[in-house]
């Protein structure tokens, strides 16, 4: 088995405004207090996939970012999204360029946003997926046991075992469930059989893409018609126009859920510690933090303070006088002071930002 890996790189970060950006998302930033995430999510990989068998799916605008932060990667494994249509079109994409390397690849795909720990358990989890379905034809996901009963993730209903891989699991998945109330996560949770959607899938490039062209015709006829012209003259103007056409889905809803219904999706569960890095309170569980526990990336000057997070531009210092558990960003030409308790309400601020006239600081 050749493994092959995607890394998603094409989200925009909301609620890491004004830190994160539409030119400066926030897979670019040092959120745990580290290397940028991006980065972070490369390594982690690396040990178990060459770099030219791992590519980077990202937004057309930041290719020569991501070039210039993972210079490893050979110029045509970085490939450039010209619109942003959700990751069914990402993991599409992937797996046609893995296809291209080799028509019998076997292909992990993972967040770029996400902090994983420790690095080897996710590459020993990674690995018996892809084992598990460069075997059996099927496509993989990795679940989490969950450690509360969180309303903001999807969650994965278990079916029974159908494989053991180097000492993991490999149950059938029932179904995939959205994101729930709280009475219904405290079941979830309680009940033991359902496990956090992480994101992360291991498949055969053909057997995945066969998925795609049997549940979303549209996106597998576009894309796979514009692959051959990928990195070649006149090939961008072709993806932009296939983008132009295909829908905007994500790949558990145009794909997952139905090749479920077919018994076609596997899950692998795993125990190791996972961050959807998802609102600035991420940094304040993975930023190291002062006496008084205040998490800063950046330089702080904190009396009679905590429990703060802040984060400072380069050159920019942040000075705190008796307060508490709040949220301080100064980042391109922005300041952002919110109550730590509404870090996920960050993003309305960028919604509001058109309307009052100050796009130009999305």
């Amino acid at each position: 088995m050749n493994l092959h890996a995607a890394i998603l790189a094409g989200g925009s970060g909301t609620r890491f405004w004004p830190a994160s950006t539409a030119r400066v998302p926030k897979q670019f930033l040092p959120l745990s207090g580290g290397l940028p995430m991006l980065r972070e999510s490369f390594e982690r990989l690396a040990p178990i996939v060459p770099p030219e068998r791992i590519c980077v799916v990202t937004a057309r605008a930041t290719e020569n970012d991501v070039r210039a932060l993972l210079p490893e990667l050979p110029a045509p494994n970085v490939l450039g999204e010209p619109a942003a249509r959700n990751t069914a079109a990402a993991c599409t994409l992937a797996a046609l360029w893995a296809k291209r390397l080799d028509p019998d690849a076997t292909l992990v795909t993972v967040p770029s946003d996400h902090l994983t720990q420790p690095a080897e358990a996710l590459r020993a989890a990674v690995s018996a997926a892809a084992e598990r379905a460069d075997a059996a034809g099927t496509l993989v996901t990795l679940g989490l046991r969950p450690t509360h009963a969180a309303t903001g993730f999807g969650w994965i209903k278990l079916g029974g075992e159908r494989a053991s891989v180097g000492g993991h699991a490999v149950h059938v998945v029932d179904r995939f469930v959205e994101k729930p109330d709280r009475k219904r996560a405290e079941q979830f949770l309680a009940g033991g059989g359902h496990l956090w959607n992480l994101g992360m899938f291991a498949w055969r490039a053909a057997a995945f893409l066969a998925d795609v062209e049997r549940h979303l015709p549209e996106t597998w006829r576009k894309l796979a018609a514009v692959a051959p012209r990928m990195g070649v003259p006149g090939g961008d103007r072709a993806l932009a126009d296939a983008y132009a056409s295909i829908p905007s889905i994500s790949v558990d809803h145009g794909v997952m859920e139905k090749a479920a219904a077919a018994g076609r999706v596997e899950c692998l569960p795993c125990d190791f510690t996972w961050d959807d890095m998802g609102s600035f309170a991420a940094c304040g569980r993975h930023v190291p933090k002062d006496a008084q526990g205040n998490a800063a990336v950046g330089t702080l000057l904190a009396l009679e303070s905590g429990g703060n997070i802040t984060w400072a531009d380069d050159g920019h210092m942040t000075a705190l006088l008796g307060v508490n558990d709040l949220i301080v960003v100064h980042a391109h030409g922005v300041t952002l002071v919110a109550p730590r308790a509404r870090a996920e309400e960050v993003k309305k601020l960028v919604d509001a930002l058109g309307p009052a006239g100050l796009e130009r600081f999305r």
